[in-house]
């Protein structure tokens, strides 16, 4: 290797193996509860948290250098995809070790459907699993909730290497240039101590509303990290409990909001920042139009619902899909294909920017129904000055350039991965909801991988597919198609 080629990525892998080892230390947290729960999986924890700290610190070691630098916008490109490529690869460890007979192919992508936030599961039987290792998969979840990432970033400093690239590169937003502090640490680390809140009382208020406290510990994971797992194979079907469906729903929701309007109402001990936060007005406005919508027509149309039972139907799925959690009570493939639609369209879309959860984020969408508007205005009248505004604030042209950027890679990447699944052998409806379900980090789609089902009927190839399509969705695309370019690694 070129003295050049080290060092501009010595330094990226150092702070790999700091990650990696990291993800060997969090694995403690499932050791401990198969200690106490004594449900035989705690060698298969250790063994794994060993083997996982000890390559992290070997890489570490290996790439440790005398002179520090800050990472650079490329080394936050390049180290951010490395983790979430090659993380899965560690936390598919336990799955592997147990006697669940899993291939490392189906391992590598229920690990990282887990740290993904995607919640496709291949298991066919979680219920089955020692509960230690449901914690496990969960515990992905919410670890990649708001991103491993953020949690190093608040470390790195300490260790000599700055983050704030690192930051701006995994923090879902459309305009990442502003930190809610002044210094990215501190940023990090109140983003952190919000999500950590949010978990706690959603595991508390799962437990008044009748979960045992290690279900509800499991199922607070999968709400607030916005994933998808249960411990059940019908997932929160298998409750039957309204309490336990609105208490989701009402943390589905906040976990849905961004996390930065959290913190400051936090730290203001004030609501006015929800009703500054113009993106959480739009978000509320399509929820409840949404429910309403798919309510009267669950009741009125094909399903014949009693209008109550629809609207509690409707006000679950629609929360759950939107929010990308993933989450289902009812099979709602046996619902008429509008309905499906409707739900895989809101997953693409509805989660505001700054949350735990998938799609474009609704603030893309707010700025790109602003753009098309300015250009019907422009057509109108072609030397008006029309700027796109959010909140009174003019959105600056390089952030509406990025907006349309991605969005076109979205729809493209959408196309080309359902054309690449239905040549490998899915029908259409199946390949083209999996796809939209793995790159919106949704989970459940339609078809062969409706609620109800899983996703152990495709092949290996179909199956790497889908896992590069979670990875690609969790990376908001760019990050990944970046490393991938010649001209990232030209000189």
């Amino acid at each position: 290797m070129s003295a050049l080629m080290r060092r501009r990525t010595f330094p990226v892998i150092n702070a790999l193996g700091i990650v990696i080892a990291i993800f060997g230390l969090l694995m403690c947290f499932p050791l401990v509860c198969s200690l106490i729960l004594e449900d035989g999986a705690s060698e298969h924890f250790q063994t794994s948290c060993c083997i996982t700290f000890l390559c992290g610190l070997l890489i570490w070691l290996a790439t440790r250098q005398k002179e520090r630098r800050d990472l650079y916008a490329s080394d936050g490109f390049l180290l951010v995809a490395l983790v979430w490529l090659i993380l899965p690869n560690f936390g598919a460890l336990p799955l592997l070790f147990n006697d669940i007979h899993l291939s490392f192919t189906d391992a590598y992508f229920e690990a990282n459907s887990g740290l993904t936030a995607t919640g496709a599961s291949i298991l066919p039987d979680v219920e089955s699993l020692p509960r230690s290792l449901n914690i496990w998969r969960t515990f992905l979840h919410w670890i990649g909730g708001m991103g491993i990432i953020v949690l190093v970033v608040a470390i790195l400093p300490l260790l000599g290497i700055g983050g704030r690239q690192l930051f701006k590169v995994e923090v879902p937003t459309p305009m990442k240039e502003s930190s809610l502090t002044p210094r990215i640490t501190e940023t990090a680390k109140g983003l952190w101590v919000t999500y950590i809140l949010l978990t706690i009382a959603c595991g508390l208020s799962l437990y008044e509303a009748g979960m045992d406290g290690w279900d509800a510990l499991i199922h607070a994971f999968t709400i607030t990290g916005l994933g998808g797992f249960s411990s059940y194979n019908n997932s929160l079907a298998h409750f039957h409990s309204i309490s336990i469906e609105a208490v989701t729903v009402f943390f589905a929701a906040l976990a849905g909001m961004n996390y930065a309007t959290h913190y400051l109402s936090l730290t203001r001990r004030s609501l006015t920042p929800y009703f500054q936060d113009s993106e959480i007005r739009v978000y509320f406005g399509v929820l409840l139009l949404s429910i309403l919508l798919l309510g009267c027509y669950l009741s009125f149309g094909d399903v014949h619902l009693a209008l109550l039972e629809a609207m509690r139907y409707a006000t679950f799925h629609v929360v759950s899909i939107s929010t990308s959690l993933g989450l289902t009570t009812q099979d709602y493939t046996q619902w008429p294909v509008f309905a499906q639609l409707w739900l895989l369209f809101l997953g693409s879309f509805v989660s505001c920017s700054g949350s735990t959860g998938g799609g474009i984020k609704l603030m893309r969408a707010i700025i790109l129904y602003k753009q098309v508007y300015r250009e019907i205005i422009r057509s109108l009248h072609p030397n008006v000055v029309y700027p796109v505004r959010i909140s009174k604030t003019p959105i600056s042209e390089n952030v509406l350039y990025a907006v349309l950027g991605f969005s076109f890679m979205y729809m493209v990447s959408i196309v080309t991965l359902t054309l690449v699944m239905s040549f490998l052998g899915a029908s259409p409806i199946t390949a083209f909801s999996a796809v939209i379900a793995c790159i919106n980090n949704t989970g459940p789609g339609m078809d062969m991988v409706g609620p109800m089902s899983n996703y152990s009927g495709f092949n290996d190839l179909q199956t790497w597919v889908l896992a590069f399509t979670m990875t690609l969705g969790r990376l908001e695309i760019f990050t990944l198609l970046v490393v991938l370019t010649p001209a990232f690694w030209r000189r």
